[in-house]
């Protein structure tokens, strides 16, 4: 895995400073959901395809890590879903998307423009 879990929200504050210099791909997921471990794979299988050192790759467990999932959608205006990716850059939501509609060729579709 490339990713980095992250589980306080001095953790998120400084994901949300980085994002200011690179950007960052933050999936938000649900341990006791199908369609979130489904995401998950998802997520998974594009790192493996789609290696890149310009972006940073985040995971919050929402039930585990409520606090920060919650801090997310207040911080970047996004109404919270399970599983939802974000891409932030400059401290904003560039995109995002949830459910099923993270898939590893929708992620490549919109970050490949990046």
């Amino acid at each position: 895995m490339n990713w980095k879990e992250i589980t306080t929200l001095e953790e998120w504050e400084s994901v949300l400073e980085r994002s200011a210099e690179r950007g960052q791909l933050v999936l938000k997921h649900s341990t006791t959901c199908p369609v979130s471990a489904n995401a998950l794979i998802e997520y998974n299988h594009y790192l493996q395809e789609n290696p890149n050192s310009d972006v940073d790759y985040v995971l919050v467990k929402v039930i585990e890590s409520r606090p920060v999932s919650n801090q997310i959608a207040e911080d970047l205006g996004v109404k919270h879903e399970s599983p939802q990716i974000i891409y932030v850059t400059n401290k904003k939501k560039y995109w995002a998307a949830s459910h099923w509609s993270i898939t590893t060729e929708h992620m490549t579709a919109v970050l490949k423009k990046l």
